[in-house]
């Protein structure tokens, strides 16, 4: 009989686990990957969530295995240009983008260490219930007989077509649309800072440094033009290029050689799922996804299985009703989330709406305000400090910019 069962081990499910068998809690891990494996993703943490490996003592064995840190980026919306960094977070001032082979297998191994139990090659094929709540899972290694596992509490960290969330009817209460399709590989002989580039037509480029001194490479554009970039997909990637920077655009094609094959990411909508109930909850992209675009996934992953974390000890301790307690999880993870999903959900249309122009526009008259700019993308900053209206104000009159062409509000 285990405390909580964690289905899926990467970078919600993992950490998740890991903090609570640090709390003395037995808990076990299931996954249907075999780590190390790979995964579609960014790759990107930011430095809020680099602060979350760091209090753990992960950070530095991420760092040693060669990932390359960056300290200057570069964003750019058509004619806005914004380039610089965020004040440091907790000390931390460079980012990272790891390969998920590497990234993941760390902390499926920290789980373990800290004393959860993790079963790989494992597929869920059913949430027991037990008096109207969850009480353990079943399932199988490959082909092989169904196992049964009983827990006070089930948590489903098993991406954004969640199993755990299929099974326990979990509904989804707030969606918005997704716009775009993103393909991506992994190119060497490029020495590019982190290029975060949007263009007209509209579509958009990506580039950072990951390990193995390569760089991965992606681009976007709206999805109804998917039909029109599979007819020629090596064409239509280095037209992006061409199209936003032909400076780049010539770069990558005379010095850019791609390593593996592309990669294609069609994501559902951006949406919320109910995320907790009797006896279970969800966390990361099972409970909370959105758009790539701004690479939050893994941050808020880490973020939010740490939230959860603590609520699951509280209630299993006996302080309070663990379903009680876990709910406010959710309302925790809801209330901060909000602001990076109205933004990621805005930004992913690949066309800046007035307010966001007028915005983005003036910060890049100002260092100052671009510093905070990018600290508002680090998780350093937070929205409502950085879109309020008085602090737009002052900094419209400060680069001076014209009156008729100021959106001091979204609406």
């Amino acid at each position: 009989m285990y405390d909580v069962i964690v289905v899926g081990a990467r970078c919600a499910g993992s950490p998740l686990a890991m903090l609570l068998a640090r709390r003395g809690h037995k808990v076990l891990v299931v996954d249907r990957a075999t780590f190390p494996s790979d995964t579609v993703s960014t790759h990107y943490i930011h430095q809020a969530g680099l602060s979350r490996l760091q209090d753990w003592g992960i950070l530095d064995r991420l760092v040693a295995t060669g990932v390359p840190p960056m300290r200057h980026l570069n964003f750019s919306y058509t004619d806005i240009f914004l380039e610089g960094f965020a004040d440091p977070i907790d000390g931390i001032d460079a980012t990272y983008s790891p390969r998920r082979t590497i990234l993941d297998e760390i902390l499926v191994d920290e789980a373990r260490k800290s004393g959860a139990e993790v079963l790989e090659g494992f597929t869920v094929t059913e949430v027991i219930f037990s008096e109207g709540r969850a009480a353990g899972i079943r399932g199988r290694f490959g082909d092989g007989p169904e196992q049964e596992f009983r827990s006070q509490f089930v948590v489903g960290a098993d991406g954004r077509n969640s199993t755990v969330a299929g099974l326990v009817g979990a509904e989804i209460y707030r969606s918005v649309p997704a716009a775009c399709f993103v393909y991506y590989s992994y190119y060497s002989g490029l020495d590019w800072e982190f290029q975060h580039r949007t263009g007209n037509d509209p579509q958009q480029f990506g580039v950072w440094p990951t390990h193995d001194n390569q760089h991965l490479v992606a681009v976007m554009r709206r999805r109804e033009r998917l039909r029109e970039f599979r007819a020629d997909i090596d064409g239509s990637f280095q037209e992006i290029f061409d199209q936003i920077d032909p400076v780049l655009g010539d770069d990558i094609r005379a010095n850019g050689k791609r390593e593996e094959n592309f990669r294609a990411m069609s994501y559902p909508d951006n949406f919320y799922r109910r995320s907790a109930g009797p006896g279970w909850a969800l966390v990361g992209d099972a409970g909370y996804h959105k758009d790539p675009f701004t690479g939050w996934g893994i941050t808020d992953a880490l973020k939010y299985s740490e939230v959860l974390a603590e609520k699951l000890h509280e209630g299993l301790s006996g302080a309070r009703p663990i379903d009680e307690v876990v709910a406010e999880y959710t309302k925790i993870r809801d209330a901060e989330s909000n602001g990076t999903f109205e933004l990621t959900c805005s930004l992913a249309e690949l066309s800046l709406t007035p307010y966001y122009d007028s915005v983005f526009r003036a910060t890049s008259m100002d260092r100052e305000y671009t510093t905070k700019f990018f600290g508002l993308i680090s998780g350093g900053v937070p929205g409502e400090e950085f879109f309020a209206p008085a602090n737009l104000a002052a900094l419209y009159e400060k680069v001076d910019f014209p009156a008729d062409r100021r959106f001091l509000t979204k609406s």
